[in-house]
């Protein structure tokens, strides 16, 4: 099998009709029940899935936050996942940053003529594996297929509802000066692992993709920390320097970054370098960017290192109320510059 993800299938593959997706599967029609019948519905399985309906119903208690995202990257398979591994995470996380715990996601697919049953099949497991992993349900979707040329493959829409942590108060009008900047984890690691598969790259070790879930150690700090946690935000495209000049910008604020504080893997530096990219830009999925009261910052620190998504985690600055709507980083060499916004694209088609 020519599986190009970096885990062992945990879903066998049926024996199917068909070795490739063909303009029928996504007709309506029989085609179409066949690939959802013995691939989707089989191994996505729940109670609610199971009802084949065009639609879901449920009953949720309490404050509820929803997300949406579509992804389209390129290569689908990366050192690390794969774009259904990474289509769970990423809604999942981003109700995180939300103060949210996901519950139920829908799933839909964009599937180009041509994609093999083995790479869908492998999809498949991605997805299965995340959401096992997060702990949410898949409870409705959507399957279309567009012509040879048309799709790079596949692309993935998953929007999710979750419920909102009653201590969590989450918002950037929370922020004042003195609060800490606390980064969950090494930058760059997704973009970088990303560009290495596509430029045939080599290193000492596997670089791999950070992506992975953040909910449960999202809900485990706020429950921890409750209000004193004013702000959450997971450093996709655009990376560190985009969430922060946002920040800046929004609230008028100063935002100061010590270089040195800034976790990041030797190997991946080195590769930033090899390119010329600059890893303040390039993009993460599996860590976030927490503004906190400076009194806890220290506690949130020492929370988020006994986790396996914060082992890296540092304070890495703080708002200020010098240089308004601006990033400023102190450098190894103690100088300071400008942070600005990332102009143009350093990496496309990253998620």
């Amino acid at each position: 099998m020519t599986n190009q993800n970096s885990f062992q299938l945990s879903c066998p593959m049926p024996k199917f009709d068909f070795d490739v997706i063909t303009l029928g599967h996504g007709s309506g029609g029989l085609l179409t029940h066949r690939l959802l019948q013995s691939g989707v519905f089989d191994i996505l399985k729940n109670d609610m899935l199971d009802q084949q309906h065009d639609g879901a119903s449920f009953t949720l208690e309490g404050k509820t936050a929803f997300s949406t995202d579509s992804y389209v990257i390129s290569p689908i398979f990366f050192p690390g996942g794969n774009i259904g591994e990474l289509a769970v995470y990423g809604t999942v996380n981003d109700l995180a940053m939300c103060g949210a715990e996901a519950k139920y996601l829908s799933l839909a697919f964009i599937i180009e003529e041509g994609m093999t049953m083995e790479s869908f099949w492998i999809v498949l497991n991605g997805i299965k594996r995340a959401i096992d992993k997060a702990g949410v349900k898949i409870v409705t979707g959507d399957t279309k297929v567009v012509e040879r040329g048309k799709g790079d493959q596949i692309f993935i829409n998953t929007s999710g509802i979750g419920i909102v942590h009653p201590k969590a108060q989450i918002h950037h009008n929370r922020i004042k000066v003195g609060d800490q900047i606390i980064l969950s984890g090494n930058i760059a690691q997704h973009g970088i692992a990303i560009m290495s598969k596509r430029e045939g790259l080599t290193f000492e070790t596997d670089i791999v993709s950070d992506s992975n879930n953040l909910n449960h150690t999202i809900i485990g700090l706020i429950s921890e920390l409750g209000e004193d946690i004013k702000f959450l935000r997971d450093p996709t495209r655009g990376g560190l320097a985009s969430v922060l000049n946002e920040l800046a910008e929004i609230r008028k604020l100063g935002f100061v970054i010590d270089q040195n504080s800034i976790p990041i893997d030797d190997q991946v530096e080195g590769a930033c370098e090899m390119l010329g990219l600059d890893p303040l830009y390039v993009a993460n999925e599996g860590l976030f960017v927490a503004i906190v009261k400076k009194e806890v910052a220290l506690k949130a620190l020492s929370i988020l290192q006994k986790d396996e998504n914060g082992i890296h985690a540092r304070i890495i600055g703080e708002v200020t109320d010098a240089h308004a709507g601006k990033v400023m980083m102190k450098s190894r060499i103690g100088g300071h510059r400008v942070v600005g916004y990332l102009t143009g694209e350093q990496l496309p088609r990253i998620c």
